[in-house]
């Protein structure tokens, strides 16, 4: 799914300045050994390692790499490449000063094992760093919109957007962390002069939107109510014309290795 469309366009375009905010957050220091878990193309390894992380960018979708080898290289950042699935990392216990994941880790279907698995990675003392889209934020409703016109979910897999809620993610972490901290925050996006182009950007871009379309792809009533109802969710969050700006609301979830 992540690597149908174009998804480092869409993270450069969009939410390139989430990577900085989740490394400032999690204090990244030189000499610091780095994981980014569903890095994607590197929107928060990149940052880390222009900070002196020795960093590992993984992800399960390894087509996402070579535009975020391309973007290191124009900003002079040097970093790992790993084809890694976030449910069974392939690293040992306790190894890493810093985990983090940018709207990330909060795609794999099964949060205790995704979870267990940024602890059983981080050495005790070590960071760990998660931004997640919130349930009642911008994405957590097009998610909400789209799930009538969606498969159902795997059994056993839990809805992303559980990860923008704070007690879930308190929950997942359990006793395994303390010093945890959370907090909700905006990113701006005024990429779209449009509801209709806000639209058309998702269903040409975002792996979850096309998969969606292309499930109902043979219905055209469907089609047509899926796209009323997109830019409808544009529209209500005030993108309407030129100038107008959406707000998307994330976690921004801190703690420290017990």
């Amino acid at each position: 799914m992540w690597a149908s469309g174009d998804y480092p366009t869409l993270a450069a375009d969009l939410i390139w300045s989430l990577g900085p905010v989740l490394v400032d957050a999690v204090g990244v220091r030189p000499g610091d050994r780095v994981l980014d878990v569903a890095a994607g193309s590197g929107n928060a390894a990149i940052p880390a390692a222009l900070r002196g992380g020795a960093v590992i960018a993984s992800d399960l979708a390894p087509e996402l790499f070579d535009a975020g080898r391309r973007r290191a290289q124009e900003a002079g950042a040097e970093l790992e490449w790993r084809e890694a699935d976030a449910e069974a990392l392939p690293f040992d216990d306790a190894v890493f000063d810093a985990t983090v994941s940018c709207v990330g880790v909060m795609f794999a279907p099964h949060h205790r094992r995704a979870a267990g698995e940024l602890l059983r990675v981080t050495r005790p003392g070590g960071r760990i760093g998660v931004l997640s889209w919130t349930p009642e934020g911008f994405i957590g409703q097009m998610f909400k919109t789209m799930k009538p016109f969606a498969a159902p979910l795997p059994e056993g897999a839990e809805p992303a957007p559980l990860w923008g809620d704070e007690a879930h993610v308190r929950e997942l972490l359990g006793d395994g962390v303390d010093d945890v901290e959370a907090r909700r925050q905006t990113v701006t996006v005024d990429h779209f002069d449009s509801p209709e182009e806000f639209r058309d950007y998702f269903k040409r871009n975002y792996g979850p939107t096309i998969a969606v379309y292309h499930r109902i792809a043979d219905d055209p009533d469907q089609v047509r109510a899926l796209d009323d109802a997109l830019v409808e969710l544009a529209r209500s969050h005030g993108l309407r014309t030129t100038g107008d700006a959406l707000q998307w609301e994330y976690l921004l979830v801190t703690a420290r290795r017990a």
